[in-house]
């Protein structure tokens, strides 16, 4: 029995004809994982959450000793918060968002008629006092907004989709939370039976980390939006409920979500109140946001995730231009799980050579 022949490349039309299945495939592939994207996100955004509540989840089931009752517990308690939310919040949220909207006119007019900006205007020949005017007048007619969004039919696409989308999120991070030991159990049993108690070990530290840090990320972002509710408050700047909201939204996202959060306070304080006022509360802010940065998020961040703060900013920032908001708040928890795999596998195998 003759042995089998190697297949090779013998006319160019062969290598042409490889050449374009393989494109073929390549865009093939692309194409799903296009299509696909949308419901990779809600997985990976479900897993996260999962991933986060998992620490709350194992305290509760070492006190009512099933795992069913501590995600019941914590669901309710979610329920709860959201339920709190939108009783407590939503209606001065709302109803300073309409006053934000209605008396946005006369903000943008009296941001135009500062000293400053009326230098730079003259400068500039009247560029930005037109471009002022001209968003004031788009933005004060109401029909403008549905286009802001691509139309009334885009606004209805664009809430159904957020409603399915969320309720998508929420059943995946049911289902998540109830199989995720039996899926870790799965997955470590793919491993060598040897290696399996050291492989267990390691998943569950990194659940934990990345527990710790969604909790610590949450406490991060509470404390800041509490410090511009209580300065707006203090301030007396309007819209301090609608700030303060936003802000805390946008520092759950890493180092960028501080500063973001804290130029639309300004540039907000700045059109509704003296120069006085948001020159005082810029410098506020701006020492908090110094006693956040060094003191606050590294203790923190070092108790939970373990990682060093120049890694975090450049996890942060590699994750968001890869995966944008999504990419910024799984980049630290990534780089933690990497550098712990270093410490505890990689490091001691070059300690045996």
């Amino acid at each position: 029995m003759s042995a089998p022949t190697n297949f090779r490349v013998q006319h160019a039309f062969q290598l042409g004809l490889l050449g374009g299945l393989g494109v073929l495939t390549a865009v093939a592939i692309g194409n799903a994982a296009i299509s696909l994207a949308g419901i990779i996100t809600s997985i990976i955004t479900a897993l996260f959450i999962t991933l986060g509540l998992e620490p709350l989840i194992q305290v509760l089931q070492k006190r009512v000793k099933k795992r069913s009752y501590a995600i019941t517990i914590v669901v309710l308690g979610l329920l709860s918060l959201i339920a709190t939310v939108v009783l407590v919040i939503l209606p001065p949220l709302i109803s300073q968002a309409s006053t934000f909207i209605v008396q946005l006119p006369g903000l943008l007019r009296d941001f135009s008629n500062l000293p400053w900006i009326q230098s730079a205007d003259k400068n500039l020949g009247g560029a930005i006092s037109s471009a002022l005017d001209s968003t004031s007048a788009y933005l004060v007619d109401s029909k403008n907004w549905p286009n802001l969004l691509g139309g009334v039919v885009q606004v209805g696409i664009t809430l159904f989709n957020g409603v399915i989308g969320a309720m998508t999120v929420g059943i995946l991070t049911l289902y998540f939370m109830a199989a995720l030991p039996s899926i870790k159990k799965v997955g470590i049993n793919l491993v060598a039976k040897s290696k399996r108690e050291r492989v267990s070990g390691l998943v569950d530290q990194v659940i934990a980390s990345i527990g710790r840090y969604v909790m610590g990320q949450v406490v991060v972002a509470s404390i800041n939006a509490s410090v511009v509710f209580i300065t707006m408050l203090i301030a007396g700047v309007e819209f301090s409920v609608v700030l303060a909201f936003v802000d805390f939204l946008l520092v759950l996202v890493p180092i960028i979500g501080s500063m973001a959060g804290w130029s639309i306070v300004v540039v907000v304080t700045l059109a509704s109140s003296s120069l006085q006022t948001a020159v005082i509360v810029a410098i506020f802010l701006a020492v908090y946001l110094q006693i956040e940065a060094y003191i606050i998020g590294p203790k923190i961040m070092t108790k939970t995730v373990n990682v060093p703060g120049s890694l975090i900013v450049v996890a942060a920032l590699a994750g968001g231009s890869l995966l944008g908001v999504l990419g910024s708040l799984l980049a630290i928890p990534m780089a933690a799980t990497l550098l712990l795999i270093i410490r505890e596998v990689w490091v001691p195998h070059q300690d045996l050579k």
